[in-house]
């Protein structure tokens, strides 16, 4: 019973001892907290400059401030009375693996506040950063798992390293997405590829919307209903996806589209057809030189013809086309400095198309759209007035018409 006592009050004394080393690094811990860091969050709230609500923002100095109790116990262990050598290096070892860990945190929080501060800047747009910070990121966190090991068991970190050579191949293996989407993002970024912000298309993901974020493994598209999709880095490298981003820049949006005409409707014009169209304000001039061009080559014919087969005359299709260029290129919503074409594809089993090729001046898509549907519905409705007609499949109605 004495040897019990005796040993109770050796205990005594280290235990009390780590109490009141624990109460003191708790103490302090909620002091700077509750004093340092208020002020510190208050300061940056003052402040005009952006990089301290950065790292306000990313609780960078919340992590460093946790290195106090850990440093307290690492300073205070061998003060401890009649505590065992042992115990008191087993306690210094975690409060260095903890410190290591903090400040691993600390540190990755930094980067983070750093690549915040960058993404503020104009450059951020064209040339982000984000990937290359998130691979600093896996660095540090390497790094910092090897000290805190090595603080832990009390070993030499060079001891620890040099096992990795034998693991070279399970570590390739491990981040084996990791390396292509590296090597991805520094090619991404090299050649200026794709941006946040840019409009890109993807079918094999069905991404087809916006880049809202570039990161180290995956890129997030916000499809234009409003669902994101997430795309692996290092496919946007591998496959092929469409980037809308010249057509922003260039200010000028393509239409392109083909209005079928019925082939059976295609003929010679009259003259006194030709003679309704020189009273069309687009078609006036187009009508004058046409009808000087077809004289000169039809004098200069080899032999006198009277007969109308054997002379070139004006056709519909052929003004309609005339029509819809001169109404395009005094469009005030169609950009005249880029290609502006009406042309006629291969007649097929749908008539003949007439296709028109032309750029808006504007790439607001909704504006876009109403430009679009604007030109078509006049050129559509015009049609009848030069004998032509559109063609169209046959309905339930019309086959309904015919008994």
């Amino acid at each position: 019973m004495f040897e019990q006592l005796g040993t109770i009050h050796a205990l005594l004394p280290p235990g009390v001892g780590l109490a009141v080393l624990l109460a003191i690094a708790v103490i302090s811990d909620l002091i700077v907290k509750h004093v340092l860091i208020r002020a510190v969050r208050a300061f940056a709230k003052r402040s005009s400059a952006s990089w301290d609500d950065a790292l306000v923002t990313h609780n960078v100095f919340g992590r460093l401030v946790q290195v106090v109790p850990a440093l307290i116990m690492f300073v205070g262990a061998p003060f401890v009375p009649g505590l065992p050598e042992g115990v008191a290096q087993l306690i210094r070892n975690v409060a260095m693996g903890y410190m290591i860990l903090v400040l691993t945190l600390a540190l990755t929080a930094m980067l983070s506040a750093a690549n915040t501060i960058y993404a503020a800047l104009p450059v951020a747009k064209d040339r982000p950063l984000k990937g290359f910070v998130q691979l600093v990121q896996i660095v540090v966190w390497i790094l910092g798992g090897v000290l805190i090991l090595s603080a832990v068991l009390d070993r030499s970190p060079l001891l620890l390293l040099s096992g990795f050579g034998a693991m070279t191949a399970i570590l390739l293996l491990v981040f084996k997405d990791t390396i292509l989407s590296l090597v991805a993002s520094v090619q991404l970024t090299a050649q200026d590829m794709v941006r946040v912000g840019d409009w890109i298309e993807m079918p094999q993901f069905g991404a087809d919307g916006d880049v809202v974020d570039l990161q180290l493994h995956t890129v997030k598209v916000q499809n234009w209903d409003k669902t994101i999709t997430t795309i692996p880095t290092y496919r946007l490298i591998t496959d092929s996806f469409k980037n809308w981003r010249g057509m922003s820049q260039s200010g000028a949006r393509r239409i392109k589209r083909a209005i079928h005409i019925d082939v059976s409707t295609i003929r010679m014009q009259t003259q006194d057809e030709v003679d309704h169209f020189t009273r069309f304000a687009l078609l006036k001039d187009y009508i004058k030189n046409k009808e000087q061009e077809l004289a000169e080559y039809n004098a200069g014919l080899a032999t006198e013809v009277d007969a109308e087969v054997n002379r070139r005359r004006l056709t519909n299709i052929g003004t309609f086309r005339a029509y819809a260029y001169c109404y395009l290129k005094n469009h005030p919503k169609i950009n005249k400095g880029m290609t502006l074409i009406v042309r006629q594809l291969g007649p097929g089993p749908e008539g003949l198309p007439l296709e028109i090729y032309c750029f808006t001046n504007t790439t607001e898509w909704a504006v876009y759209e109403d430009i679009q549907s604007d030109i078509f519905d006049h050129l559509l409705a015009i049609v009848p007035e030069f004998g032509l007609r559109l063609y169209q499949k046959p309905a339930g109605s019309d086959l309904a018409n015919l008994k």
